[in-house]
């Protein structure tokens, strides 16, 4: 299946296609180490979503470029997406995923883990979407909040998995 965009992979530049809605959601995790391993292994593995509250159903154990993955919300919504690019290095770690047809939004959203200079572990959620089905374009704005709520829910949900680790 083609991604129903155009601009596929611009989520790796931060860039977000005309016409689109941008989201940039930052949250700090902890800090050493440790915590980013954890950080970073429960993002490329799925797991930080599924934690999240949402179904994750892939053949893949982890993200990898062009990797089919159907995310759920609740039993009504299912949306099916493409992993589009990922990062594994040592100070940085996530992944992109694309929109499908059959998703009810259409654009990009990345997953990235990083650890600063200073040891800090941010876990950044970075998007671009517009409504495809008609119920996302009837949300209108509430849509985009709650695009906003997810990804912030992301970095507490992270923040609490990685909470008991130092260094």
């Amino acid at each position: 299946m083609p991604f129903t965009y155009e601009d596929v992979g611009a989520t790796r530049e931060g860039r977000c296609p005309p016409g689109f809605h941008p989201l940039h959601v930052r949250t700090i995790i902890g800090e050493g180490h440790d915590v980013f391993k954890t950080a970073s292994q429960a993002v490329m593995t799925w797991e930080l979503h599924r934690a999240v509250g949402v179904t994750i159903t892939t053949d893949a154990d982890q993200a990898a470029p062009g990797v089919d993955v159907t995310v759920g919300l609740g039993p009504l919504i299912k949306a099916p997406c493409r992993i589009v690019w990922t990062v594994d290095e040592p100070r940085r770690a996530g992944w992109a995923y694309g929109t499908l047809p059959g998703h009810p939004e259409c654009g990009e959203e990345a997953f990235v883990v990083d650890r600063t200079g200073d040891g800090t572990v941010w876990l950044t959620i970075t998007a671009f979407s517009r409504p495809a089905k008609w119920y996302a374009k009837a949300g209108g704005a509430a849509t985009r909040g709650l695009q906003h709520a997810y990804a912030r829910r992301c970095g507490v949900v992270l923040r609490r998995m990685c909470g008991e680790l130092k260094g």
